[in-house]
Order: structure tokens, then sequence, then C-alpha cells
């Protein structure tokens, strides 16, 4: 890896100049995410497309992936990776807020890895500001689309903080959505948890639960960190 350039096993991503760049929540919800029975996809704030790449390697051919961005500049980038990928007629990626997005059809799958800061300082960069702040991708505004653009027996999966994670669960139900999957992830044992992942569906059902930990002593990954995330990592 550069400062400019993610290599996974089988494409690459060119985060120079995005928003925000590759990281490991990215990472964590392009693995964990359950993609089966899903042919047709959404990626809402795909930034430099790398969600939308993963879940472009992670379906069979025919699979179709959308991306919508409100930052133009990150979508053009993304729009470069998806054509240096070996994926380019599977990922589509549109300019647009998820809020005046209408594309005439329903996915079986949205992804997203939204905005989590709420009345918090902002950043004096704009990009960053609607990248990270939920200033420009409220959770009801995020859950709205989510109801409006899912087919009936489609799933929503998502990435955040614990506590920003109870909020969003609380304010799915308001749209039928409920809590399907349901697990943490800590940097090490004995750690907070820093994120929990979620899966949402219409159909209520406890959810299944899990955990995720990243290192087990000092930088070496744990074998189920390893494991999750073996098709991308090159070191793997």
């Amino acid at each position: 890896m550069t400062n400019e350039l993610f290599q996974f096993k089988q494409f690459s991503v060119d985060h120079h100049g995005c928003a925000m760049k590759v990281g490991t929540d990215g990472v964590l919800l392009g693995c964990w995410t359950c993609v089966d029975n899903a042919s047709n996809i959404l990626d809402i704030g795909t930034g430099c497309g790398l969600i939308a790449l993963m879940m472009a390697q992670r379906t069979p051919p025919g699979s179709r992936i959308t991306g919508v961005e409100i930052l133009e500049k990150d979508s053009a980038v993304a729009r470069n990776n998806v054509a240096n990928s070996p994926w380019p007629e599977k990922v589509a990626i549109h300019n647009v807020a998820v809020q005046d997005f209408n594309p005439g059809e329903k996915y079986d799958l949205i992804v997203s890895n939204p905005p989590f800061f709420v009345n918090s300082f902002q950043p004096p960069d704009l990009r960053r500001m609607n990248a990270r702040h939920t200033h420009a991708l409220s959770f009801p505004d995020l859950l709205r689309s989510a109801d409006r653009l899912l087919t009936p027996g489609g799933k929503l999966s998502v990435i955040l903080p614990a506590v920003e994670a109870t909020v969003f669960r609380e304010a799915a139900l308001e749209y039928g959505l409920h809590c399907s999957r349901l697990w943490s992830f800590r940097p090490r044992v004995g750690k907070p948890v820093e994120r929990l992942l979620m899966e949402f569906t219409r159909t209520k059902a406890e959810p299944e639960t899990g955990e995720i930990i990243m290192y087990a002593n000092g930088n070496e990954w744990t074998e189920e960190f390893k494991e999750l995330s073996r098709d991308f990592y090159l070191k793997l």
C-alpha cells in the first residue's frame, strides 16, 4: 500500500483526494455483509468505491452493483477505480445524493458505511464533513431511503460505533426494519467494542450475534479476522 493506492488481492483502490480513505470500517463491512441471493446491490455513500468493488468480487457474474456518492470528486475516483477493476460491467457509480436517487428499481441488498458524527465538532473541510457527519445523510434519511429502495425481502447492512448503532437500531423500527444480525468488533480482547455490524430486514426475529476481534498478540491478526478477510488482504 502507498498513501494513494491500496492493493487488494483482486483489485486496487486509488483514494487520492477522497474525503475518506480506505479504512478498517469499510473493509469489515465489505467482508461481513451477507451477499446470499443478492443480485442487485446498492452501496450508499460509496466514496472511492471500496465496498462496491468488494461486493463485485463476492457476487457471481450477472450481479449488478450500484454506488451512489454525493461528492463529485469522490464519485469520479470511484468510477476510475471501477474502470480499472476486473468488474467494470458489474458496477455503476452515480454522483447523486441517495435522497434524490430514483432508479426505478428495487435492491436485494443495500450496504452503507454511513456518516455517524451527530452534533459534534465539524471539520473545516466540507467534503470531509459530508463524509463523516450526518449533516448530509442523517440516520432517518438513510433509513427512509432504504425503506423506499429495498425489495420486500431485501436487507440493509451497516457499520456504526456502539452508541450510534443503538440510536440507529431504534430508529430503524420506525421504518419496519428489524435487526437480523448483530456483531461486535473489538481491536483486542478486553478492549471496548468499537463498532457494531448490523443487518436489517423487514422480518422481526431475534438477531444472530457474533464478535470479531482483530488482534491476538501484538500486531498478529486473529484467526477469525484472517478467515473473514482472507479473500482481500494481500498478506493472507
